[in-house]
């Protein structure tokens, strides 16, 4: 058993730490398709947007941790709305950090996400991705929402450890790809509800009031940093 054991976690870590091949042209242009594929129909979008959901919950979860907050719960709605909860000042740059995290996570996610998948690291991303939703799956508090991590998780899981070398890379992209633009897509739609005046609690209202700057400021903010990450992890995607 312990040689077993020997010679079994060296090679888990090369997987994790090595490189994969590049897929190629015509799979990461249809792992492009496919991303538009689910953005873009507003039928569709209300479906795919849960994952967004997750990722801009996860985003005020994660930054409320490094900043020194107490995150004390997470839930995520079958309408694709989501609440983050969290302890501390209500004030502040942890509070301040944390509320700008939600609009900027699904993109910056992608970008990070492609970013690896650039330099061939396409198991890790599925590995990282896979930690990252077990450990979002401790803080939720509410049946819809543990059921979507679960489903999203065990996804990432499975194709991690079943699927081959070419399934897992075509998966990676059509992730990455879709966080790239699903994270467009959420500003846009704040945009429009903040003019018909919907919106008054938004996080741009939020940061508004923590920081006295212009919430329209705050929501050009979301809008750079999604379309800036969409165009430099679309780069990365298609030289790499």
């Amino acid at each position: 058993m312990d040689s077993l054991a020997a010679t079994a976690l060296p090679d888990l870590w090369d997987r994790l730490t090595g490189t994969q091949p590049d897929p190629d042209l015509w799979v990461v242009l249809a792992t492009l398709a496919a991303a538009l594929a689910v953005v873009v129909p507003h039928p569709l979008w209300r479906m795919s947007r849960n994952a967004i959901t997750i990722a801009h919950e996860g985003g005020h979860g994660l930054i409320a941790l490094l900043t020194g907050r107490q995150l004390t719960g997470i839930r995520l709605h079958s309408d694709t709305s989501g609440l983050t909860v969290s302890r501390g000042k209500p004030y502040g740059i942890g509070m301040i950090l944390t509320a700008a995290a939600g609009y900027t996570a699904p993109s910056l996610l992608g970008l990070g996400g492609a970013a690896l998948l650039a330099a061939g690291r396409i198991t890790l991303l599925l590995w990282a991705a896979t930690a990252l939703l077990a450990a979002m799956l401790v803080m939720i508090r509410n049946a819809y929402g543990v059921l979507t991590v679960v489903l999203t998780g065990g996804a990432f899981l499975l194709v991690s450890w079943l699927a081959g070398p070419q399934v897992q890379a075509a998966f990676a992209y059509a992730v990455v790809w879709f966080l790239l633009f699903g994270g467009v897509r959420p500003p846009f739609e704040l945009q429009a509800k903040r003019s018909r005046g919907s919106a008054g609690d938004s996080d741009a209202d939020q940061l508004s009031r923590l920081t006295h700057v212009p919430a329209g400021l705050w929501l050009f903010l979301f809008h750079a940093v999604s379309l800036c990450s969409l165009v430099g992890g679309g780069r990365w995607l298609l030289e790499g």
